[in-house]
C-alpha cells in the first residue's frame, strides 16, 4: 500500500485521516506544520503527500512549491470550503488534485489511488517512444524529453500529456479530460485541467503563451499538435 505523508495542523482532522488510512493498510506519517512535514519527507520517503492548504507559518502553497523544486512526488491538497482562490494557487504551484474537507476516508482513498494509478496500456499498439517535433514521449518508460533533454513531469502532467498525445488533433473537452486523467466523473472542477495545462505548457513549450503542442480551442477544450 502507498506510504502517505499527511501535513495537517488540525489535530482532529489529522488523527481522523491517519486512522482511516491506517485501517486500509497505508503506512502514514503525520506532521502539524509545513516545516515539520518537509523535514519528514527525506526520512519517510512517502509515495504521496496529503497537504493542508491553510497551515501556520509556511502554508501549503509554499510547501508545495518547495517540494516541486526537486521532486515530482504526487501531491493532493486538502482545503476547506470557500478557499477557491487558494485552490487555484495550489494547483498552479504543482498539486495534482485537491479534496474539500471534511472528506470521508473512502473519498481520500479513491483520490490517492487515482493519482497513483499508472497507465496499464500506454502503447495501444503504437511504438513505445513517439516523436512529435522536438518532443519525445516514452509511453512505456513514462518519460518525456525535449530536444534530447529529459523533462520532469508530475503525475497529473504526465497522464495529461499521454492522453492528449495518444490522439493527435482530436479535441478533448475539459470534462472528458477530468474523467480520463483525474477519474472525476459527473461535473468535476475544470480548474484542475486548466492549471495542469498551464504547468505542462511551461515545461514543454518554447513560448507557453504561443503553444505548439497543446492548443486551446475556445468553447471546446484542448488538442495535441504539434503545429
Amino acid at each position: 500500500m502507498p506510504r502517505v505523508l499527511l501535513i495537517e495542523d488540525d489535530p482532529s482532522v489529522r488523527e481522523g485521516v491517519e486512522l482511516g488510512l491506517r485501517r486500509r493498510g497505508h503506512e502514514v506519517r503525520t506532521a502539524p506544520t509545513g516545516e515539520a512535514g518537509l523535514a519528514a519527507l527525506g526520512e519517510f520517503r512517502p509515495d504521496l503527500l496529503l497537504l493542508d492548504l491553510m497551515l501556520p507559518g509556511m502554508n501549503g502553497v509554499q510547501v508545495c512549491r518547495r517540494v516541486r523544486e526537486d521532486s515530482q512526488l504526487p501531491i493532493i491538497m486538502l482545503t476547506a470550503r470557500g478557499d477557491d482562490f487558494d485552490v487555484v494557487v495550489g494547483l498552479e504551484a504543482g498539486a495534482d488534485d485537491y479534496i474539500v474537507k471534511p472528506a470521508r476516508t473512502e473519498v481520500i482513498e479513491a483520490r490517492i489511488r487515482a493519482v497513483l494509478r499508472r497507465i496499464e496500456d500506454p502503447g495501444s499498439g503504437r511504438s513505445a517512444v513517439e516523436v512529435h517535433g522536438e518532443l519525445a514521449v516514452d509511453r512505456a518508460g513514462l518519460t518525456v524529453a525535449k530536444a534530447g533533454e529529459r523533462i520532469a513531469l508530475a503525475p497529473s502532467e504526465m497522464k495529461l500529456l499521454l492522453h492528449l498525445s495518444a490522439a493527435p488533433e482530436q479535441v478533448f473537452s475539459r470534462q472528458q479530460l477530468l474523467e480520463h486523467v483525474w477519474e472525476h466523473s459527473y461535473h468535476g472542477d475544470a480548474r484542475l485541467v486548466d492549471a495542469c495545462v498551464r504547468r505542462l505548457r511551461n515545461k514543454i513549450e518554447d513560448v507557453p503563451g504561443e503553444p505548439r503542442y497543446i492548443q486551446t480551442l475556445r468553447g471546446f477544450g484542448y488538442r495535441f499538435g504539434p503545429l
